[in-house]
């Protein structure tokens, strides 16, 4: 029974307090915020691109190296300067020397083939070894050909289009809620007017009765009131299951089904003009969110023949190298290495020419999206203004409207007393209130939707709580 008793209680909430429960529970706001974070977070990944890279490498290496030398160029030139040398060596000597140094030198030169035959014509070196290799290695761009400027533009825009599409989610979210806040009352009201309209016809079929068994009303008449009787029942019936659904559609977009929602806040109507429609289409040209969307994609497309363009210049960038271990490094590796270095790409797998072509095409389509965004949001604010002004005068006519119906039926009621006016005029008339009720309701309703849809328009959702508080007509039970 508790639990039942605790459902039969909705949770009454003004408007502000749906939108601040709405911005609590969306899952469309909380995935465009997580989207916009994002966007942040990778536009700042890459403010460092200018900077150098550090980075260490160990390795575990096993190799195996093979060395062969081929000595018999060198042996053969060595037996040549050889016997060069012995044959000029006796005439180094005096003369009684040189019969004994010609006779030393010829023995050696004799010998010397078998001397060089001892050595192999080719010497042959293997090594097997396994070495740890620790390095840092640092590498710093130069020079990029726009490469990396593009890159962070594409990725600041990046962050300017999440944010659009955020404002966006945050706009249509308003919208959305208007419309089921201020629908709720309107199925409220609804059934308020369809309730009066069938117990008046309830007062007006037991008057019938009693009229007819006095003889004074035909029994037809009674009929024809407690026809319109029924259809006033019907009609509130349908306006009782319209309200549920719109109670039930409410409590699930504010995530508080189990209690259910009754709004505080009435609709209301402020009988004062808005500002001139020029002011609104100047604010939503520059702010609307589909054309700050629209701006950063050109931002977006920019970047992008910038970045095709790089592709044809050279990229310049210093390296360095050290390595860690040189007591346990490779014959052939360096203790450190520095330098700078050009890249320039002479023949591409890919159509550098097609590329940057695509990308001057997507610049001209973001260009002309953004001149029919802007185009397009013209048009919407100057239909929302249109549409929030037309319920603004239709309501204040309405008030008269409804003044005229309940006298004209008050009229019709004690002329139908007196046997001087007819069911059908009463009927009629009750017809004729109910309209009237119906219409400036609905007219309440669409100057709230159209008002917030304005302000969304112009990214001014925040002051539809001003407009509310400045609305000197309202409706309320």
């Amino acid at each position: 029974m508790a639990g039942a008793q605790t459902q039969a209680e909705p949770v009454a909430m003004s408007f502000g307090a749906a939108r601040q429960q709405m911005a609590a529970t969306s899952g469309a706001l909380a995935s465009a915020g997580h989207g916009v974070r994002a966007s942040e977070d990778q536009a700042a990944a890459l403010k460092a691109l200018n900077r150098p890279v550090i980075s260490g490498t160990a390795q575990l290496v096993e190799y195996q190296k093979t060395l062969s030398i081929d000595l018999t160029g060198g042996k053969d030139r060595f037996a040549e300067n050889a016997s060069d040398y012995l044959a000029d060596l006796p005439g180094q000597f005096p003369p009684e020397f040189q019969a004994i140094v010609s006779q030393v030198s010829g023995r050696i030169e004799q010998a010397l083939p078998g001397l060089l035959d001892a050595i192999p014509d080719a010497l042959s070196f293997r090594t097997r070894d396994t070495i740890f290799r620790p390095t840092v290695t640092a590498a710093l761009p130069l020079y990029s050909g726009g490469a990396i400027p593009a890159i962070q533009r594409g990725a600041l825009a990046g962050v300017a289009l999440a944010r659009a599409q955020a404002a966006g989610a945050q706009s249509l979210a308003d919208v959305r809620l208007v419309q089921l806040y201020f629908g709720q009352q309107l199925a409220e009201q609804l059934l308020l007017s369809t309730t009066q309209t069938r117990d008046a016809l309830d007062r007006h079929l037991a008057n019938a009765r009693i009229m007819e068994r006095e003889g004074v009303l035909p029994h037809v008449r009674t009929l024809q009131v407690e026809v319109a009787r029924n259809t006033a029942e019907r009609a509130r019936i349908r306006a009782q299951l319209e309200l549920r659904t719109a109670s039930e559609a409410l409590a699930r977009y504010l995530d508080v089904e189990g209690q259910g929602v009754q709004p505080t806040t009435p609709l209301f109507v402020n009988s004062q003009p808005l500002a001139p429609v020029d002011d609104y289409i100047a604010s939503a040209t520059d702010q609307h969110p589909q054309v700050r969307a629209a701006q950063a994609g050109e931002e977006i497309a920019r970047a992008g023949v910038d970045l095709a363009r790089s592709r044809y210049l050279p990229q310049a960038y210093a390296f360095g190298e050290y390595n860690l271990d040189r007591g346990n490094a490779l014959p052939v590796e360096p203790d450190w290495i520095v330098g700078v270095g050009v890249r320039y790409t002479f023949l591409s797998n890919i159509d550098r020419a097609k590329t940057l072509s695509a990308a001057q095409e997507r610049e001209q389509a973001a260009a002309q999206t953004g001149r029919e965004a802007r185009k397009l949001v013209a048009m919407e604010t100057s239909r929302a203004w249109d549409l929030v002004d037309t319920a603004r005068q239709s309501f204040l006519l309405l008030d008269g409207n409804i003044k005229a119906a309940q006298e004209n039926l008050r009229v019709q009621e004690i002329s139908f007393r007196e046997g001087e006016g007819t069911v059908a005029d009463v009927i009629d008339a009750q017809a004729a209130l109910a309209t009237a009720r119906t219409e400036r309701i609905a007219a309440a309703y669409e100057y709230d939707v159209a008002l917030a849809a304005l302000l969304a328009a112009t990214n001014r959702s925040d002051e539809f709580a001003s407009h509310l508080a400045r609305g000197d007509r309202v409706v309320a039970p």
